[in-house]
């Protein structure tokens, strides 16, 4: 497994806002839809279907094809668990400035479902619902997949 620096909402905030890290959306299309951070790309390494979820065979393709390897990345998700696979995809892809935001969108829950660390949403940070070209169908055009 890579060593892979993990940080808190705030801190991808900052890393965002001080040093120009892109936050790449992880999470499937319906759930990016329904709010992400602020700017935020989504490329969902699995997909929503019928059957629960299932891998986007195309993440590391749109990845690369859009974002050198040089590329600040901070990756999130829902609760931190798919955004650190994503991470480890694409350090083993050869990126080197990645950083998985741990606690994800909504943050990571016990198993009585109480929050046990608070995510991009619940921190109260900047959340959006429409960021033009972030879309997933917008990023898999212009990358040509």
């Amino acid at each position: 497994m890579a060593d892979i620096k993990r940080v808190s909402p705030e801190q991808a905030k900052q890393l965002i806002d001080e040093e120009g890290y892109l936050y790449l959306d992880v999470r499937s299309e319906p759930e990016y839809a329904a709010g992400h951070p602020s700017g935020a790309h989504n490329v969902p390494l699995l997909h929503a279907g019928a059957g629960g979820m299932t891998p986007n065979p195309d993440f590391l393709a749109v990845v690369t094809a859009l974002y050198p390897k040089d590329a600040k990345i901070v990756v999130g998700c829902r609760s931190g668990q798919r955004s650190m696979r994503a991470a480890e995809a694409m350090v083993s892809a050869g990126y080197t400035a990645v950083v998985d935001q741990r606690a994800g969108f909504e943050g990571p829950r016990d198993a009585f479902g109480a929050l046990t660390e608070r995510g991009w949403g619940p921190a109260g940070l900047p959340v959006a619902t429409n960021t033009p070209g972030g879309s997933y169908a917008e990023l898999r055009q212009k990358a040509g997949k």
